[in-house]
């Protein structure tokens, strides 16, 4: 166990963590990426879609979540993340082995079961290794797992897609993820608890209660604001990314092949440009005050909302293209903010349980029953006679900033009324 990483092996670990995020978005975007072949090949509706994507994957992905996280907390977070990426990358082989929607279905839960273990330990890791001042910057490159992982998966699913069989992307990119949870356990060396930490005295010898840790979690004000908040958002980015590809193919007449290259250039482009910028605001603005948590992500969602509605009704799939890189620019401040402000909010002996709670809150909220219900919806709208029942559906998500936006605020009046009386104090 390091007690403090040195400046370079800092970023060879954030690096690999890094890597492991990117396969693990990858993974969860293939679905969405090659949903126009799986329906032709198992014969599945969008509702059915929605809830492989959504409900199905993330009843074990948050839930499981919680109990990895109170047993990282107390013994090695590296094996727990290498555990985990060689569990959901077996399951991701199996995803391409399915003959059948209950097959494909089972193949999900597991994945899910397995990415339950990869974002919390790294999210403790992370802090461990760097101080704060850096935790912004440190998480905004950390989650450019996302953006990179969804171009990455769009332009390979896409290709393989088109070249080959959707199957073989599947069995492709599991292979890659058992690889790497070896290299994990070689290469990333497990940090002390609290090592970056600037007050000594907040690294307990006792280890976390778990259901006080939890307990602490759901009744604090700025954990669940920050939670729901995030929640909210990603009721929004979840809904559109997992019938995304779907949509564009559907209602913009994209091609397989114009996917695999305009589409992961907009998300690799829109989504990293996101997480960069706010991972360098964060830290600068943190200097002043943690207002900039809450009041970041309010108005970043303040500007995305026109605009996504705007690449909803657009003609053509060249414009709303231009529109979804916009979209994508402002849509994901929230995460490093809350991941940031979360990490610091509790003691270093809850910090894996509280990025899974974290990631409990928001993912079941947004992972879970997003999808879902624009699957559903955009059913439904089918069923009663609307020709354009997807793009309905995605209408329908514009509601949500308005909640997330809301949300975000009240968490705003609670940092300045705890800045205000540190100030009077």
């Amino acid at each position: 166990m390091e007690t403090q990483a040195s400046g370079a092996r800092r970023w060879i670990v954030l690096v690999t963590l890094t890597f492991v995020y990117v396969l693990n978005f990858l993974d969860r975007q293939l679905l969405g990426i090659l949903a126009k072949p799986i329906q032709d090949s198992l014969h599945v509706t969008d509702g059915q879609l929605g809830l492989i994507g959504g409900l199905y994957f993330a009843m074990f992905y948050c839930f499981i979540a919680i109990p990895v996280g109170w047993l990282a907390d107390r013994t090695n977070r590296v094996t727990i993340l290498s555990l985990a990426c060689a569990i959901w990358s077996g399951a991701t082989i199996a995803c391409g082995l399915a003959t059948s929607y209950t097959q494909l279905v089972i193949a999900r839960m597991t994945v899910g079961f397995g990415e339950a273990g990869g974002v919390p330990p790294s999210y403790a890791i992370i802090t461990d290794t760097f101080p704060p001042g850096q935790r912004g910057t440190a998480f905004g490159i950390f989650n450019l797992g996302p953006p990179i992982g969804a171009a990455l998966g769009i332009a390979f699913g896409a290709t393989i897609a088109a070249m080959f069989d959707w199957r073989d992307a599947f069995v492709a990119i599991g292979v890659v993820g058992v690889v790497t949870a070896i290299l994990v356990r070689i290469v990333v060396r497990e940090p002390k608890r609290g090592a970056t930490d600037s007050a000594p005295a907040a690294r307990p010898a006792a280890k976390a209660p778990f259901w006080g840790t939890c307990w602490m979690f759901l009744t604090h004000p700025v954990l669940m604001l920050a939670a729901l908040g995030s929640g909210a958002t990603q009721f929004v980015t979840y809904g559109l990314g997992n019938f995304a590809v779907l949509f564009l193919i559907r209602e913009k007449g994209m091609t397989l092949s114009e996917i695999a290259l305009w589409y992961a250039i907009v998300v690799g482009i829109g989504m990293s440009a996101a997480m960069l910028v706010s991972g360098r605001v964060i830290d600068r603005l943190r200097r002043r005050g943690r207002l900039v948590y809450a009041l970041g992500p309010a108005v970043s969602l303040a500007i995305a909302m026109p605009f996504y509605i705007a690449f909803v009704w657009a003609p053509g799939w060249p414009l709303a293209l231009v529109l979804l890189t916009i979209v994508n620019c402002f849509n994901y401040f929230y995460l490093s903010a809350s991941v940031a402000l979360v990490q610091e909010e509790v003691r270093p002996d809850q910090r894996v349980l509280s990025g899974a709670l974290l990631l409990l809150v928001m993912n079941f909220i947004g992972l879970g029953l997003g999808p879902t219900y624009v699957g559903a919806a955009s059913d439904w709208f089918r069923n009663h006679g609307w020709d354009h029942g997807l793009q309905l559906a995605l209408y329908t998500l514009s509601p949500f900033y308005l909640i997330a936006i809301a949300l975000f605020l009240t968490l705003a009046r609670i940092l300045r009324a705890e800045q205000n009386a540190k100030g009077s104090a």
